[in-house]
């Protein structure tokens, strides 16, 4: 059954954006997608998540960066958008160190560009991608949406905690519905190559080394793919005047654990490089989402193992096959 709402999705080529396109469509929405498709990971892995998308009668896609506000402009012309998911950004935390002034300009200057759409179009609900890079140094465990978070120690925390102060400001001026995700350390088939699992991965099945970060003593809420696309289309569902929600798993894993279950599925030992805490990193992650549950339903479901055992399948088929 078609959905009357129209939804753009910014990142529409990107991981978490691929996959809720995806979703969105079989829901039977009628999905905007726009990726700038730049080169900070591999380009081809972005454009066959698209040949996975562009089938469908009930999406089309403009490659456009979000920080060209007349052509995002000319697209809210040719579709009647009636709400925005914005997935696009500049990511990565140790890349934040070298090229900061992409950060400003995707995450800072186009996400302003998004709230003015928002606002000019008079859309129904703004979602938006924060992250729980923003909780810094916060030493209280597990994170609360309620904590403090004024002291990212990266520029692109820095830049989602200012997504979510734009965003409050433009709901309490102009009334627009605006729900911040706080994405908890997200995995799955079609995952960046920058991410843990994927850099493992290769590195294992290669016969590489791998780098183990703060010699091993670090945590994360490792949050599966369909778990966040779930929560993601409940926000998309349910405007709220202004909220922030964690979407985690809200179960910290040891990051040598993390390995283990890896070396177990693929059959193969890891060759370990410890290294220090990189500048940045924090040495724990884990979500509180006892509200997330409480006004979304909010229910993550899938286990480390088979989430790993997931992504594997797909890496191995999607390499096998190139």
């Amino acid at each position: 059954m078609r959905n009357t709402d129209v939804i753009l999705v910014t990142g529409s080529a990107g991981f978490i954006g691929f996959h809720l396109s995806k979703k969105l469509l079989e829901m039977g929405y009628f999905v905007v997608g726009v990726d700038n498709l730049n080169s900070y990971y591999d380009v081809n892995l972005k454009r066959a998540r698209l040949e996975i998308l562009e089938p469908s009668d009930d999406f089309r896609f403009y490659h456009v960066d979000i920080q060209d506000l007349n052509s995002l402009k000319t697209i809210f012309e040719h579709h009647t958008i009636t709400k925005i998911c914005n997935l696009a950004a500049q990511a990565g935390v140790r890349y934040s160190l070298k090229d900061p002034f992409s950060y400003q300009k995707s995450n800072i200057e186009g996400f302003l560009n998004i709230l003015e759409l928002a606002r000019e179009y008079k859309v129904s609900n703004l979602v938006y991608a924060s992250s729980s890079s923003v909780y810094g140094k916060n030493e209280k465990s597990p994170y609360s949406v309620e904590d403090r978070v004024d002291n990212p120690i990266s520029l692109y925390a820095a830049t989602k905690k200012a997504n979510e102060l734009m965003a409050h400001a433009y709901s309490h001026l102009f009334k627009i519905p605006c729900t911040g995700l706080r994405y908890f350390t997200v995995y799955g088939p079609w995952g960046r190559p920058d991410m843990a699992l994927f850099l493992f991965t290769d590195a294992i099945l290669n016969k590489r080394p791998i780098d183990v970060y703060n010699f091993g003593k670090m945590r994360r809420d490792f949050t599966y793919i369909d778990d966040i696309v779930d929560g993601t289309v409940k926000a998309i569902e349910k405007p709220t005047p202004y909220e922030i929600f964690n979407l985690g798993n809200s179960d910290s894993v040891a990051l040598l654990d993390f390995i283990r279950v890896i070396e177990e599925e693929l059959g193969h030992k890891a060759k370990k490089n410890m290294m220090p805490l990189q500048p940045g990193d924090v040495a724990v992650t884990v979500a509180d989402i006892k509200r997330s549950r409480e006004c979304l339903g909010f229910s993550p479901e899938t286990s480390l193992r088979d989430g790993i055992r997931a992504f594997l399948d797909w890496y191995q088929k999607y390499y096998r096959e190139e």
